[in-house]
C-alpha cells in the first residue's frame, strides 16, 4: 500500500511553477490551491498555460474575479478551453495563442513554445535569456521528435519535465501512458545533452522507487522538490 498519510515523503503538490525577472513574475500555469495568497493582486504580470485540463488551471477560476489590470494567458489554441473559462473570463485575457516554435518576448527573455504528448493539446515553453536557457515540459509522454530536435540544438542548462512512473518494463504499457515514466526522461537527457534534467509531476511509485535506487539519480538528473528555486 503506498499512501501519502503514511509516508509523508511521498506528498507532492500539482506541478506548476513561476519566473521571476526584474521583478515581473509570469505563472507557469495556475493550480496552487493559496495561489490568490501568494500572488497579491497586480503581482501577476502574465501566464502561460500548458494545456487546459483542470489540475493545471483551477486556481484561474477563483483569480478570474479578481480586481485590477487584466492580465494576459498565453496557451495553446484549444477551442474549449476548460470550463466556461472562455466564457467568463474576468480579469483573465485568452486572447493570446502560443503555437509550436513560434516565439514571443517577455522581459527580454525569448519564449518558444514547444509540442508535447498529451491526451489534450499541450505546449511546454523554453526560456533564453543572455546565454541561459531552460526548458519547462509537462505534460508528455516522450517528445515529438521536432522538439527533441529543438532542445538538442540548444543544450540547454534546464530541462524540468514531467515523470509520473518508475521504470516500466512493458514498452505497449510505457507509450499507452499519459506521462512519462524514467526510462523515457533518461532518454530524453541523452537526446538533449542538457545540463541538468530536473524531475516533477512525480507519483507515489516513483518516489518509493527512487528511495531504494538512489544511483540513478545525481546532482545533474534530480527530482525536484516542492517549491524548489532553480536560479540562472
Amino acid at each position: 500500500m503506498l499512501s501519502s498519510e503514511l509516508d509523508k515523503t511521498l506528498r507532492r503538490e500539482k506541478s506548476s511553477a513561476y519566473l521571476e525577472h526584474q521583478g515581473r513574475k509570469l505563472l507557469l500555469d495556475a493550480n496552487a490551491s493559496d495561489l490568490l495568497d501568494r500572488f497579491p493582486s497586480g503581482t501577476i504580470d502574465k501566464i502561460l498555460l500548458t494545456h487546459y485540463h483542470m489540475d493545471h488551471v483551477h486556481s484561474l477560476f477563483d483569480l478570474r474575479w479578481g480586481k485590477g489590470a487584466s492580465i494576459p494567458v498565453h496557451s495553446p489554441d484549444d477551442p474549449k478551453g476548460c470550463d466556461d473559462l472562455y466564457k467568463h473570463p474576468g480579469v483573465l485575457d485568452f486572447s493570446f495563442r502560443a503555437y509550436p516554435f513560434e516565439s514571443f518576448e517577455w522581459q527580454g527573455i525569448t519564449v518558444t513554445p514547444l509540442p508535447l504528448i498529451h491526451s489534450k493539446l499541450t505546449l511546454g515553453y523554453a526560456f533564453e535569456f543572455e546565454g541561459q536557457s531552460i526548458a519547462y515540459l509537462t505534460d508528455t509522454n516522450g517528445l515529438p521528435s521536432e522538439t527533441t530536435q529543438w532542445l538538442k540544438e540548444r543544450s540547454l542548462d534546464w530541462i524540468i519535465i514531467d515523470c509520473n512512473y518508475p521504470p516500466i518494463e512493458c514498452e505497449r504499457t510505457r507509450v499507452s501512458n499519459n506521462h512519462n515514466d524514467l526510462y523515457q526522461v533518461e532518454k530524453i537527457a541523452k537526446d538533449t545533452q542538457a545540463k541538468h534534467i530536473g524531475i516533477m509531476h512525480v507519483g507515489h511509485e516513483l518516489l518509493l522507487w527512487a528511495k531504494h535506487n538512489p544511483h540513478r539519480f545525481s546532482d545533474h538528473f534530480l527530482i525536484l522538490t516542492d517549491g524548489q528555486e532553480i536560479l540562472l
